[in-house]
């Protein structure tokens, strides 16, 4: 079981730490994201330094590491640890794939803040939470144009709509170790940011659209 625990913490992680947006930005307007706008290498700078195509492409290759990053530890944990909890596996390679995101090893542990690949873990692992999570994404990024309370609260609102909807439509408990990840996941991706937080209590927190970086 270490050694499953082991290979699957190291493909999740390197899985989730390859640096989409910067390689993006690299190839095609030969930049380093990290010098441009807020120099954070997520799909939200990367829209406002390289266009909409750019940042969408980034936040849906970083959602996708992040579904790959599940499946596959997913698939590992079946082979090397059959009587594991499959659930449990999942949640290991979430957590590793999140985390090799914020902190990649190739960009001397600066990362993202996690809301792509965090949407994408649990898209796999828990589909129905995570698309109530972005659906508050959404609701709050369309009223108040803020990309970061849009994370903020729906990363905080991810652990509620699963512990609801996994009563309402399995009925079962989740593992304690799954339920653990859920909420570690959603306290890692509001404390990357902290630095919107001070801009928003502040007042000087910029909207989505506007040219000052996040």
């Amino acid at each position: 079981m270490p050694l499953t625990t082991l290979v699957i913490v190291a493909a999740a992680y390197l899985l989730g730490s390859i640096p989409t947006g910067y390689l993006l930005i690299r190839l095609f307007l030969h930049q380093d994201i990290r010098s441009v706008g807020s120099g954070n290498i997520g799909a939200t700078n990367v829209l406002r330094s390289g266009g909409k195509l750019l940042g969408a492409a980034t936040f849906l290759l970083d959602m996708l590491k992040g579904c790959s990053a599940v499946w596959l530890g997913a698939w590992l944990g079946a082979l090397l640890a059959p009587t594991a909890l499959p659930l449990n596996m999942e949640a290991l390679a979430a957590l590793s794939a999140v985390l090799g995101h914020m902190f990649p090893v190739w960009l001397g542990f600066r990362g993202g803040k996690g809301v792509a690949t965090g949407f994408g873990v649990f898209l796999v692992a828990d589909p129905w939470a995570a698309l109530a999570a972005i659906s508050v994404f959404f609701l709050v990024l369309y009223f108040s144009r803020f990309v970061s309370l849009a994370s903020i609260l729906g990363s905080a609102s991810f652990p509620a709509f699963s512990w609801l909807l996994n009563r309402m439509l399995a009925g079962s408990e989740r593992p304690l170790f799954f339920i653990a990840v859920q909420f570690i996941v959603s306290f890692l991706i509001i404390a990357k940011h902290h630095q919107n937080i001070r801009r928003l209590l502040a007042g000087t927190e910029s909207r989505f659209g506007s040219r000052k970086p996040e």
